[in-house]
């Protein structure tokens, strides 16, 4: 044991044990301060900064992957409603808010995950044939506005 550690005192804990023996008592009193050096919580302190620098990056991939997911699933959800609405309607939506207003997409017009806004939704607009002699000019395919690249290297907008 220690010098400055007593019986039955555990790490970290400095106790001194004096023998202060009065007339009436017959045991020793022991003063203890309780606590971590300076060098001690300097140490955790820097193991915890090193774990955090291995785990910020796994942090941020993981928030990127998030985001694509919800990316990949919100167009998907928006290509198969135009689909949908295309067939019903024998035409094919003049605008995303036309899925909205009919009912297709019952909680508005998703938010981008990258751009924050389901206002920069990019479409494609084409004629599509509603009978061997009948065409509709309308909204056949959707694209994310993000600039951004994924991380696949492939840009978001032409998912």
């Amino acid at each position: 044991m220690g010098r400055n550690m007593g019986i039955g005192s555990k790490k970290g804990v400095r106790c001194q044990v004096s023998d202060v023996r009065s007339r009436h008592t017959s045991h020793a009193t022991r003063h203890c301060s309780w606590g971590f050096t300076l060098i001690e919580l300097m140490v955790v302190l820097t193991l915890i900064l090193i774990l955090a620098t291995f785990a910020m990056p796994m942090y941020h991939l993981a928030v990127v992957h998030a985001r694509e997911a919800v990316l990949r699933d919100d167009l998907f959800t928006m290509r198969k409603l135009i689909d949908e609405f295309t067939i019903d309607k024998q035409r094919p939506p003049t605008s995303l808010d036309e899925l909205v207003d009919a009912g297709y997409l019952r909680g508005g017009i998703p938010v981008d995950p990258f751009t924050g806004s389901n206002q920069t939704w990019t479409t494609v607009t084409e004629e599509v044939p509603i009978s061997p002699d009948q065409a509709a000019t309308g909204i056949v395919d959707v694209h994310s506005g993000a600039e951004d690249n994924s991380i696949e290297g492939t840009p978001y907008s032409g998912w």
